[in-house]
């Protein structure tokens, strides 16, 4: 039972000089505004928070610190992802590509072309909503369809899926666990979708290498970028090219080894 936090002036006098009509005001009453408000708080923590687990289990860290996953949101897309997947084959790098179904649908040999040079393609939505504002029924359908589209092009489906805007809800775990989905969130947001400069997002990006050099802890980082635009195809992602060009060799030189979401979780960690 809460503790009654009415001053003694209400029981039964008065409350802030005011008088009270019932001498034994139930203190849920008062205790209901603030209840909602650390529930609203909760709820925002477990859908938002990339670590957090309130909302099932989520992917959020490699399992080794020598290990770098490099992930792209809101692909595939014609102008860039070409582009991009030249610059991780000149490090010998895999990543991991979530990828938005209507575009994916526009773009299978793209998809294709993911698989091929030995990355993982993984499941963004059909169409990026909000998945904290759909209901369960949308968030089914839009999980399924982009699930069917990557899986039909890929020859398989994804293992792995990415709530877009990293927004997650109470109705989510169940539709991705009946897909055989894992969800993935970050431990590294740079923020290149807004970034400025190309120099903007080189600095933003440098923790990861603090944290290599440091080598501290048993978890290395999921770095999310974007190789395209939720909202338009063909979007300019040149700022993270240029990013990713100049933070790869240095990452390599610093010993990380660029893994895939799966090969991030294996066992036996390296």
């Amino acid at each position: 039972m809460l503790p009654s936090i009415l001053p003694e002036s209400c029981a039964p006098g008065n409350l802030f000089g005011q008088p009270c009509e019932n001498s034994h005001l139930n203190p849920w009453i008062v205790a209901a505004p603030l209840v909602a408000a650390a529930g609203a708080g909760l709820t925002a923590y477990g859908a938002r928070y990339p670590h957090a687990q309130l909302f099932g289990p989520v992917i959020s860290r490699t399992n080794s610190a020598r290990k770098l996953a490099i992930t792209f949101d809101d692909g595939p897309n014609p102008s860039m992802t070409p582009k991009f997947l030249d610059l991780l084959a000149r490090y010998n790098a895999h990543a991991t590509f979530f990828l938005i179904g209507r575009y994916a649908r526009e773009c299978p040999a793209l998809v294709r072309e993911h698989v091929a040079r030995g990355h993982a393609v993984g499941n963004h939505t059909q169409t990026h909503p909000n998945l904290f504002r759909t209901g369960p029924a949308r968030t089914r359908d839009e999980l399924r369809r982009c699930q069917e589209i990557i899986g039909e092009a890929a020859g398989a489906p994804p293992k792995f899926f990415r709530p877009p805007w990293g927004l997650r809800s109470p109705w989510l775990a169940t539709p991705a666990a009946a897909l055989g989905l894992r969800t993935v969130m970050w431990t590294s947001l740079p923020g290149d979708w807004r970034a400025p400069t190309d120099q903007w997002l080189i600095d933003r990006a440098a923790p990861v290498a603090d944290r290599a050099r440091r080598a501290a802890g048993a978890t290395g980082d999921v770095v999310c970028v974007h190789d395209g635009s939720h909202d338009r195809q063909n979007a300019d992602r040149s700022h993270t090219f240029a990013a990713l060009e100049y933070w790869l060799p240095r990452w390599r030189d610093l010993g990380l080894e660029f893994v895939t979401i799966e090969e991030a979780v294996r066992d036996p960690a390296s």
